[in-house]
């Protein structure tokens, strides 16, 4: 499926570094499109917690709290993983690659962004929420980024449980606790990882082994990845529907999920064809990879939408 390649060239850079610049090149370190997504299931969350829209202040401390414990463990994971960022074409041009951020300022970085998130998240919000927090990060950049991620193709399945964690930090902030609801939504997210991340690992397979990372997509084939997704993406939606009798959902939720979930299922079924046949490109992993964001954005506004409009199904 993908074009075999060398080894990506290292765009060092070695122009003046200003102070925008400098800047720019901090923010990378967070991965904030990896923010974007984690806040998108953060606010819908606390309003179906809540069962109506939260305190703005405890929205504000858990948002940005939960923003910059995310780029805490982003910027320890590039400061970990500069050794084979190097080595692959889609993260040649991160700052510690290309020398715009030296690993001592990304480190400080971490720790800091780490040290704040958590007095933000304790002081706004409550001492659940802050160990939550704490744990979201030890859980990326510990479990996923220094023992599974270069040792097994599940890496980025049990490495994910750091993704499901801003849905129980969510909670917690609002609940000061953890309940079955939150625990349904953290499976969600948990089962959508997988669906979502390797058919980007069936594009990038080369990088990957390129830097011996055993990503699924990139030590199989596309026939097999392909069931992978298909399984992990009923698996998804069938949980998501949980939250009906379990959370309370209404009809908002539960129309949300039924419709958005067919829609993840075929397209999923479309790359299993696709490569059953043989006949799997960039182009139609990267949709199913695309289409996955789509579909829990379009899962969590439902979420978000749900307290306001109608009873429970099960009421």
């Amino acid at each position: 499926m993908t074009t075999q390649h060398a080894p990506a060239e290292i765009p060092v850079y070695t122009g003046k570094m200003t102070a925008g610049r400098k800047l720019r090149a901090y923010v990378a370190l967070t991965k904030p499109r990896v923010i974007e997504l984690l806040l998108v299931t953060t606010l819908p969350t606390m309003i179906f917690a809540q069962r109506g829209m939260p305190p703005l202040m405890l929205i504000l401390a858990t948002m940005v709290g939960g923003a910059l414990a995310a780029g805490s463990a982003g910027a320890f994971n590039c400061y970990l993983d500069r050794d084979m960022d190097r080595l692959m074409r889609r993260t040649k041009n991160r700052p510690l690659v290309t020398g715009e951020v030296t690993p001592r300022e990304a480190l400080v970085f971490a720790w800091a962004l780490g040290a704040v998130s958590i007095a933000i998240l304790w002081a706004g919000a409550n001492l659940l929420t802050a160990a939550l927090g704490l744990g979201a990060i030890l859980l990326y950049v510990v479990f996923y980024t220094l023992i599974l991620k270069r040792r097994t193709t599940q890496n980025i399945v049990w490495g994910g449980i750091a993704g499901c964690m801003p849905v129980l930090i969510a909670w917690a902030a609002v609940t000061n606790s953890v309940e079955w609801p939150a625990v349904i939504l953290f499976l969600i997210i948990f089962l959508w990882t997988p669906p979502h991340y390797w058919p980007l690992s069936m594009k990038y397979g080369e990088d990957y082994r390129n830097a011996s990372v055993p990503m699924l997509g990139a030590v199989a084939g596309a026939k097999t990845v392909s069931v992978q997704v298909v399984l992990y993406a009923y698996a998804t939606v069938a949980c998501s529907l949980l939250l009906v009798p379990v959370g309370g959902a209404g009809w908002v939720y539960t129309l949300g999920a039924l419709l958005s979930g067919i829609w993840f299922i075929a397209e999923s079924h479309k790359l299993h064809a696709r490569a059953q046949r043989e006949e799997v490109t960039d182009k139609s992993a990267m949709k199913v990879f695309h289409l996955s964001i789509s579909y829990l954005t379009v899962l969590f506004l439902a979420l978000a939408v749900d307290p306001f409009i109608g009873p429970a199904v099960l009421a």
